[in-house]
């Protein structure tokens, strides 16, 4: 993990691939650094600082992967005699363990498939897995060294100690499919799984709320509110469906997904996230019962709705109500006939204006290849009617969770979410 020279708090990902740990990492430095006091200094940061923050991110993904085996915790880390190679004698102090089994040192190989080949076993062969009680030894172990995750191999050791904490068979069931890798062999891509993992704390498959049962296979999703939350271009196609859980986390930080990518988006704006008004609980609850996204139901799902808002649903008054908002005897009751019948007053809590911020870690993405948070201004706009722009993927992820929003960048540029 190293930080941009433009952008003290902003991490730097060199090559594709491992932004399904850096993205969520950067997700929980921002999320740290935003609960404190902000200023307008709040982007002039010291190394110290830093180091922190990083610290605080990785101790943060590490309790939510500790939540199922009791709150212990497995620090992996090289072994301390790294420097010498051919050494097989580690000394394991305070319980540690070797995470594999260290082979013996071997002549220089010839060959790169083959010098590759020992680089990786002899990477594993120094690692060491080290239990500890309580978090705030993690935390102490990491100030004391920082390299750990500051140096070479730090995302892969972040990311053994998570699986570690986790525990393997603990993983396993929740994935989907436990024979799916974490992350893609041929373009080294993080799965759904690994990226839920490292925001909830759970390897499930899924985005949406809770569990769903299609056809009798149960398919696992987000089980409560999160941390940081998580958007999807995809929705729009409706490849997938990102549920409330991660689009209203408990704080305004979303990390955004593309085809091929993991970015950032932010906000100083905590009303972002502010907890729902009864009518914005009624909109998202009518509109689960809309899959499609017509902003209509059909009428006999009346009394399925009015009963998930605990609102009166005896027979005898859906009738009455159906008739009163399906008028013409369409067979379909309208949401903006629902919301003025039975939340007529109501204002959103969203505010209609607020500045966000985007992060993406990958310099030829960015303007001038430097790695820097991009600022716009939004504004939510009084239709309902959105525009899907193919060549504004930007916009057209952040419809997904704010329908009716415009963005203005203030470089002038619409910032890249590959």
């Amino acid at each position: 993990f190293h930080f941009s020279k433009d952008e003290p708090t902003a991490l730097v990902q060199s090559e594709g691939g491992p932004c399904a740990v850096l993205a969520p990492v950067q997700a929980f430095i921002l999320k740290s650094l935003l609960s404190e006091t902000v200023g307008n200094n709040w982007r002039e940061v010291d190394v110290d600082k830093c180091n922190e923050l990083l610290v605080q991110a990785a101790c943060d993904i590490l309790t939510q992967a500790s939540e199922h085996n009791g709150g212990r915790y497995m620090v992996v880390h090289m072994s301390n005699d790294v420097r010498n190679p051919t050494s097989t004698n580690s000394v394991l102090a305070n319980g540690e363990e070797p995470l594999v089994e260290n082979s013996s040192s071997t002549e220089l190989i010839e060959t790169s498939a083959k010098r590759q080949k020992l680089e990786h076993e002899h990477f594993h062969a120094q690692l060491r897995l080290l239990p500890l009680e309580r978090i705030e030894e993690v935390e102490a172990f990491y100030f004391e060294r920082i390299e750990t995750l500051r140096e070479t191999f730090g995302v892969l050791l972040l990311l053994y100690s998570v699986i570690s904490t986790k525990g393997l068979e603990q993983i396993r069931s929740e994935m989907n499919d436990p024979t799916e890798p974490l992350i893609d062999g041929t373009y080294g891509y993080g799965s759904q799984s690994l990226i839920n993992l490292m925001l909830t704390g759970r390897a499930v498959g899924h985005v949406w709320d809770h569990d769903q049962d299609v056809g009798g296979l149960k398919l696992r999703g987000i089980d409560r509110q999160s941390e940081v939350g998580f958007l999807a271009l995809l929705e729009h196609l409706r490849y997938c469906e990102v549920g409330s859980f991660l689009k209203n986390p408990k704080h305004p930080v979303w990390v955004m997904g593309s085809e091929t990518h993991l970015t950032v988006l932010f906000s100083l704006e905590r009303r972002l996230v502010s907890p729902e008004t009864p009518s914005e609980v009624a909109r998202r609850v009518f509109k689960s019962f809309d899959p499609e996204g017509n902003n209509f139901i059909s009428a006999v799902l009346l009394q399925d709705v009015l009963r998930a808002l605990e609102l009166v649903s005896e027979a005898e008054y859906v009738e009455i109500m159906t008739k009163k908002l399906d008028a013409e005897n369409l067979g379909i009751i309208l949401l903006n006939a629902f919301m003025e019948e039975f939340f007529p007053e109501e204002k959103q809590s969203t505010p209609d204006t607020f500045t966000l911020f985007h992060y993406n870690g990958l310099p030829r993405s960015c303007p001038d290849g430097r790695v820097v948070y991009q600022e716009g201004n939004a504004v939510l706009l009084e239709c309902d009617m959105k525009c899907v722009l193919e060549s504004n993927p930007m916009l057209t992820c952040l419809q997904t969770k704010w329908p009716n929003i415009e963005v203005q960048w203030l470089s002038g540029v619409t910032p890249s979410l590959n």
